[in-house]
């Protein structure tokens, strides 16, 4: 059974930065297309960052240039520095294989809260 780990979340004032890691067991991280989602308070699920098997990554408009996500194959996990936060980004941050569009192929871990204070 594959699970997912996620952590790194925290209390960081506007314009900070944090990164958040994804520990991957049950499955060889190699074989899989990995994503970051989050999820603000009242509003459904987002996903904010891809990125392949061969290494190419994807954003959301609302963090690209500020977020970057990779992956370490040999830890297997995967990770998302997050810089010049905004209040906005505050929100329970998750990781999973995207399926299709709006389908994950995991059961969801139990994410991570990032909190940007003003």
């Amino acid at each position: 059974q594959v699970q997912l780990v996620e952590s790194g979340g925290g209390l960081v004032q506007a314009g900070g930065s944090l990164t958040l890691s994804c520990a991957v067991s049950g499955t060889l991280l190699r074989t899989t297309d990995m994503a970051w989602y989050r999820q603000a308070l009242g509003k459904p699920r987002e996903l904010i960052a891809s990125i392949t098997t061969a290494g190419n990554s994807n954003y959301a408009d609302s963090v690209k240039g500020r977020f970057t996500i990779s992956r370490d194959n040999a830890k297997n996990t995967i990770y998302l520095q997050m810089s010049s936060l905004k209040p906005e980004d505050t929100a329970v941050y998750y990781c999973n294989a995207p399926f299709t569009r709006t389908l994950v192929k995991y059961a969801w871990g139990q994410g991570t809260q990032v909190t940007v204070s003003s």
